[in-house]
């Protein structure tokens, strides 16, 4: 199962850090990405790491803001979020996946999904 958490209502320009609670498994073996949804738009990828560590990958839209990253002794992922923008408003998912390099942009790729987290950025 995972759990994320973190979400909230902030103002453009503010900061937000996500995390999301893996519990089961073996969570040390399986790259994690988060992705977002609003009402409007489908599921889209925001950042994904690879379990590796070899790969690290982010969104155009996010690249420079938002840092992924994980502690496997406390099987979490974060996504740490700079420079919020309005646009930036969506429910936060967590993933996880067996994949390494190829297709960590894909959800289809991604086995199990955390319930989301609501983050709100007003202008």
């Amino acid at each position: 199962q995972l759990q994320a958490s973190g979400g909230g209502l902030v103002q453009a320009g503010d900061s937000l850090k996500l995390s999301c609670v893996a519990s089961g498994g073996t969570f040390r073996t399986y790259s994690v990405g988060w992705f977002r949804q609003t009402p409007s738009q489908e599921r889209q990828f925001v950042a994904a790491l690879s379990w590796t560590g070899s790969s690290t990958v982010y969104a155009d839209s996010v690249k420079g803001r938002f840092t992924i990253s994980r502690d496997n002794a406390k099987n979490t992922v974060y996504l740490q979020m700079n420079s919020l923008k309005a646009e930036d408003t969506a429910v936060y998912y967590c993933a996880v996946t067996r994949v390494v390099v190829s297709g960590l942009r894909n959800a289809d790729q991604y086995y199990y999904w955390g319930q989301g987290t609501l983050v709100t950025v007003s202008s």
